[in-house]
């Protein structure tokens, strides 16, 4: 059980770097964090963190568990977590996330759904019709 524990948090600090003057064309899976400096077409799926550079560029589509964002991305971005869209970042296509915060001066033309909104002001309407009546 110790050593399942000690392993799981080995994975988590794997740190994946594309270059700025890399291309890459294709799927990508991993445990740990990616830093995309260069551009990526295809799909990235990581339980840990995706990080758009300034001059990174991701189309395709995108799951992971937070993501910050100053280049560009087109596609479909699944965050579970908070997705971060620094001045720099133009997003678009389709986005489905938890938690967003953006910048001034970011371009986010997409279509925006957040998970477990709906249900969380659902039971805040019912409870405060329970309180008033």
């Amino acid at each position: 059980m110790f050593s399942e524990k000690k392993d799981k948090q080995l994975q988590v600090l794997e740190r994946n770097i594309i270059g700025k003057n890399t291309s890459i064309i294709g799927d990508i899976k991993s445990e740990g964090d990616f830093r995309i400096d260069g551009k990526v077409e295809g799909t990235i799926e990581t339980e840990g963190r995706v990080v758009i550079g300034n001059s990174g560029s991701v189309s395709g589509k995108v799951t992971c568990q937070n993501a910050d964002i100053e280049g560009k991305f087109s596609g479909e971005l699944s965050v579970n977590s908070l997705l971060t869209l620094k001045s720099t970042a133009k997003i678009s296509g389709d986005v489905l996330i938890s938690k967003l915060s953006v910048e001034p001066g970011a371009d986010f033309n997409a279509t925006c759904a957040m998970k477990g909104t709906v249900k969380e002001l659902n039971n805040g309407k019912s409870k405060k019709a329970e309180k008033t009546a």
